[in-house]
Protein backbone atom coordinates (compact mmCIF):
# COMPACT_ATOMS: atom_id res chain seq x y z
CA UNK A 1 0.00 0.00 0.00
CA UNK A 2 0.85 3.74 -1.37
CA UNK A 3 1.37 6.31 1.64
CA UNK A 4 -1.07 8.56 1.08
CA UNK A 5 0.80 12.61 0.03
CA UNK A 6 0.17 14.79 3.00
CA UNK A 7 -0.07 17.79 0.46
CA UNK A 8 -2.95 15.76 -1.45
CA UNK A 9 -6.38 16.93 -0.88
CA UNK A 10 -7.93 20.63 -0.73
CA UNK A 11 -5.13 24.28 -1.17
CA UNK A 12 -4.52 25.47 2.39
CA UNK A 13 -6.45 28.17 1.37
CA UNK A 14 -9.71 25.81 0.69
CA UNK A 15 -8.85 24.66 4.02
CA UNK A 16 -8.61 27.53 6.15
CA UNK A 17 -12.06 28.84 5.08
CA UNK A 18 -13.79 25.66 5.79
CA UNK A 19 -12.17 25.35 9.39
CA UNK A 20 -13.25 29.47 9.87
CA UNK A 21 -16.76 27.64 9.60
CA UNK A 22 -16.05 25.21 11.99
CA UNK A 23 -15.30 22.39 9.94
CA UNK A 24 -13.85 19.81 12.08
CA UNK A 25 -12.46 17.38 8.83
CA UNK A 26 -10.90 20.72 7.73
CA UNK A 27 -9.09 20.92 10.61
CA UNK A 28 -8.14 17.17 10.72
CA UNK A 29 -6.88 17.62 7.48
CA UNK A 30 -4.95 20.20 8.11
CA UNK A 31 -3.50 18.54 11.25
CA UNK A 32 -2.32 15.70 8.97
CA UNK A 33 -0.71 17.54 7.05
CA UNK A 34 1.62 19.61 8.97
CA UNK A 35 1.74 18.17 12.73
CA UNK A 36 4.88 16.71 11.76
CA UNK A 37 6.75 19.49 9.80
CA UNK A 38 5.56 21.91 13.31
CA UNK A 39 7.06 19.20 15.81
CA UNK A 40 10.34 19.23 13.52
CA UNK A 41 10.49 22.46 13.75
CA UNK A 42 9.82 23.14 17.08
CA UNK A 43 12.07 20.11 18.26
CA UNK A 44 15.24 21.83 16.33
CA UNK A 45 14.32 24.82 18.00
CA UNK A 46 13.87 23.55 21.61
CA UNK A 47 15.57 19.74 21.55
CA UNK A 48 12.88 18.65 23.87
CA UNK A 49 9.88 16.51 22.58
CA UNK A 50 7.53 17.69 25.49
CA UNK A 51 7.95 21.03 25.05
CA UNK A 52 7.88 20.45 21.12
CA UNK A 53 4.58 19.09 21.41
CA UNK A 54 3.15 21.26 23.80
CA UNK A 55 3.99 24.03 21.05
CA UNK A 56 2.27 21.90 18.34
CA UNK A 57 -0.58 21.53 20.59
CA UNK A 58 -0.69 25.13 20.92
CA UNK A 59 -0.21 26.28 16.98
CA UNK A 60 -3.02 24.02 16.22
CA UNK A 61 -5.66 25.94 19.10
CA UNK A 62 -4.63 29.00 17.77
CA UNK A 63 -5.21 28.04 14.50
CA UNK A 64 -8.60 26.17 15.50
CA UNK A 65 -9.61 29.95 17.21
CA UNK A 66 -8.09 32.24 14.78
CA UNK A 67 -7.90 31.12 11.18
CA UNK A 68 -11.02 33.18 10.83
CA UNK A 69 -8.64 36.44 11.35
CA UNK A 70 -6.12 35.59 8.79
CA UNK A 71 -6.03 38.08 6.24
CA UNK A 72 -4.65 36.12 3.43
CA UNK A 73 -5.73 32.32 3.52
CA UNK A 74 -3.63 31.24 1.00
CA UNK A 75 -0.85 32.43 4.03
CA UNK A 76 -1.99 29.36 6.05
CA UNK A 77 1.01 27.51 6.29
CA UNK A 78 3.49 30.45 6.76
CA UNK A 79 1.47 31.75 9.30
CA UNK A 80 1.28 28.36 11.66
CA UNK A 81 5.29 28.56 11.52
CA UNK A 82 5.36 31.86 12.39
CA UNK A 83 2.89 30.86 15.85
CA UNK A 84 5.45 27.94 15.90
CA UNK A 85 8.55 29.90 16.29
CA UNK A 86 6.79 32.52 18.65
CA UNK A 87 5.87 30.02 20.60
CA UNK A 88 8.97 28.14 21.16
CA UNK A 89 10.62 31.67 21.54
CA UNK A 90 8.42 31.53 24.58
CA UNK A 91 9.51 28.99 25.61
CA UNK A 92 13.29 29.35 25.61
CA UNK A 93 12.98 32.78 27.34
CA UNK A 94 10.97 30.95 29.80
CA UNK A 95 13.94 28.55 30.51
CA UNK A 96 16.26 31.45 31.10
CA UNK A 97 14.22 32.72 33.83
CA UNK A 98 14.39 29.13 35.35
CA UNK A 99 16.92 28.58 38.08
CA UNK A 100 17.65 25.21 37.25
CA UNK A 101 20.03 23.62 34.53
CA UNK A 102 19.24 21.57 32.38
CA UNK A 103 20.27 17.77 32.05
CA UNK A 104 22.32 17.12 28.95
CA UNK A 105 20.60 13.87 27.88
CA UNK A 106 20.43 12.04 24.13
CA UNK A 107 17.08 12.38 23.43
CA UNK A 108 15.26 9.46 21.89
CA UNK A 109 15.06 10.91 17.87
CA UNK A 110 18.38 10.45 17.60
CA UNK A 111 20.35 7.68 15.97
CA UNK A 112 17.52 5.70 15.64
CA UNK A 113 16.62 3.48 12.42
CA UNK A 114 13.69 2.66 11.52
CA UNK A 115 13.06 -0.96 13.57
CA UNK A 116 14.11 1.16 16.82
CA UNK A 117 17.01 -0.55 17.13
CA UNK A 118 20.48 0.96 17.23
CA UNK A 119 22.48 -1.05 14.62
CA UNK A 120 26.19 -0.50 16.07
CA UNK A 121 26.52 1.53 19.36
CA UNK A 122 29.61 3.34 18.43
CA UNK A 123 27.79 5.03 15.43
CA UNK A 124 25.01 5.66 17.41
CA UNK A 125 27.17 7.54 19.69
CA UNK A 126 29.09 9.46 17.00
CA UNK A 127 25.94 10.22 15.45
CA UNK A 128 24.28 11.23 19.00
CA UNK A 129 27.51 13.25 19.83
CA UNK A 130 27.55 15.00 16.54
CA UNK A 131 24.05 16.05 16.84
CA UNK A 132 24.42 17.39 19.88
CA UNK A 133 27.66 19.48 18.90
CA UNK A 134 25.22 21.41 16.15
CA UNK A 135 22.69 21.82 18.49
CA UNK A 136 25.50 23.49 20.79
CA UNK A 137 26.74 25.36 17.45
CA UNK A 138 23.15 26.12 16.49
CA UNK A 139 22.29 28.12 20.47
CA UNK A 140 25.73 29.99 19.62
CA UNK A 141 24.64 31.80 16.57
CA UNK A 142 22.64 34.71 17.05
CA UNK A 143 18.93 34.02 17.16
CA UNK A 144 17.91 35.76 13.67
CA UNK A 145 20.68 33.70 11.86
CA UNK A 146 19.96 30.42 13.57
CA UNK A 147 15.91 31.41 12.70
CA UNK A 148 17.17 31.34 9.29
CA UNK A 149 18.89 28.37 8.74
CA UNK A 150 16.55 26.32 10.36
CA UNK A 151 13.59 27.65 8.26
CA UNK A 152 15.89 27.38 5.47
CA UNK A 153 17.60 23.86 5.84
CA UNK A 154 15.01 21.81 8.26
CA UNK A 155 12.09 23.26 6.47
CA UNK A 156 12.97 24.42 3.02
CA UNK A 157 11.71 27.23 2.64
CA UNK A 158 12.54 30.19 0.09
CA UNK A 159 14.26 33.27 1.01
CA UNK A 160 11.18 34.62 -0.28
CA UNK A 161 9.27 32.57 2.23
CA UNK A 162 11.75 32.95 4.99
CA UNK A 163 11.35 36.76 4.81
CA UNK A 164 7.80 37.12 5.15
CA UNK A 165 7.87 34.89 8.10
CA UNK A 166 10.62 37.00 9.98
CA UNK A 167 9.50 40.24 8.58
CA UNK A 168 12.90 40.60 6.71
CA UNK A 169 13.69 41.53 2.95
CA UNK A 170 15.04 38.67 0.89
CA UNK A 171 18.60 40.48 0.89
CA UNK A 172 18.74 40.73 4.58
CA UNK A 173 17.45 36.68 4.83
CA UNK A 174 20.41 35.29 1.93
CA UNK A 175 22.88 37.59 4.05
CA UNK A 176 21.77 36.14 7.66
CA UNK A 177 21.87 32.73 5.77
CA UNK A 178 25.40 33.15 4.50
CA UNK A 179 26.50 34.00 7.88
CA UNK A 180 25.24 31.11 9.46
CA UNK A 181 26.45 28.82 7.18
CA UNK A 182 30.11 30.10 7.44
CA UNK A 183 29.54 30.06 11.30
CA UNK A 184 28.47 26.62 11.42
CA UNK A 185 31.14 25.31 9.13
CA UNK A 186 33.73 26.60 11.41
CA UNK A 187 32.50 25.61 14.33
CA UNK A 188 31.88 22.18 13.01
CA UNK A 189 34.95 21.35 11.27
CA UNK A 190 36.08 19.11 13.42
CA UNK A 191 32.94 16.76 12.60
CA UNK A 192 33.88 16.55 8.75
Amino acid sequence: MQPTDPEAGPPDAVLAAAIAGGDAVAFERLVTRYSGRVLAMALRMLDDRAEAEDVVQDVFLTVWHRVGELAEPGALRAWMFQIARRHCLIVLRRRRTRRTVPVDALPEHRAVVAGGAVPDPQRAAELGAGVGALGRALAGLPSGQRDVWLLAEVDGLSSGEIGRRVGAGEQAVRGRLSRARSQLADLMRAWR
